[in-house]
């Protein structure tokens, strides 16, 4: 082999390595990508894209839902009031379901889950959390022996003042019956109070047993009762009456 060919074979071998170096050391050149339809979609992904969109508003793919659209399966959470604004829940929402020694039990098996922490079990503001953090009101005084199934069902919705949105926890179909509960517990009896609640109502074979002591004692290891947080969405949509019910402006 002649020198002059040597020295073309080492030239073209350090250019070769230059190169290499140089492509693999650029973070703003990820190189060539084979068949890139494969990693990046041609339809729009509304979550992801690469160039600006020249068709839809700001340059992106998703668009903001038009007003009063309610995501896919989710219509039962739904109640187009918005969440600072329970004076409006208070005056237009009606509970759709009835009464009844079955929906007080789901209802007190619910509340005692989700709620008596705070509120106590006899609904007086005396559970664990509430004794440290003071402040939870009592059901049976004052204003809060008035409030009605419609303010308290946007209030577990939405939260207010200290206390957290619980609407990611319960579906509209045990968020009323939870309301119906703390309607017992307004009269200032406690649980017992559910059997006369009930009379007073004309429910016909009113006496409701007592919970067990799993059901007060161990409220995160317990089954469900009957359809309480069963993972069962809200067999009809649980927004009170639609014809009051708001508007979604």
């Amino acid at each position: 082999m002649t020198h002059s060919l040597k020295l073309g074979l080492q030239a073209s071998a350090i250019l070769f390595a230059s190169v290499l170096t140089t492509g693999c050391n650029r973070a703003d050149d990820p190189g060539i990508e084979y068949a890139p339809e494969m990693y990046e979609s041609i339809p729009y992904d509304p979550l992801r894209q690469v160039n600006a969109n020249t068709v839809n508003p700001m340059g992106i793919n998703q668009r903001t839902p038009v007003v009063g659209t309610v995501p896919r399966g989710k219509a039962d959470y739904y109640s187009h009031i918005a969440k600072d604004d329970v004076e409006t829940a208070q005056a237009t929402l009606r509970n759709p379901y009835a009464y009844s020694k079955e929906s007080l039990e789901e209802g007190k098996a619910l509340y005692l889950r989700n709620c008596q922490h705070c509120h106590g079990e006899q609904g007086d503001g005396q559970g664990a959390v509430g004794v440290k953090f003071k402040g939870v009101p009592n059901y049976a005084a004052g204003a809060y022996k008035t409030m009605n199934e419609g303010h308290i069902y946007h209030v577990i919705q939405w939260g207010k003042g200290r206390m957290m949105p619980h609407g990611s926890q319960v579906n509209p179909e045990e968020r009323w019956k939870i309301a119906m509960y703390v309607r017992v517990l307004q009269e200032g009896k406690g649980p017992d109070g559910v059997g006369d609640f009930l009379k007073a109502k004309g429910v016909s074979g009113a006496g409701v047993a007592a919970a067990d002591s799993s059901q007060t004692n161990d409220t995160q290891t317990q089954a469900p009762v009957q359809e309480a947080q069963a993972n069962k969405a809200s067999a009809t949509p649980g927004q009170g009456d639609k014809a009051n019910n708001g508007t979604a402006n």
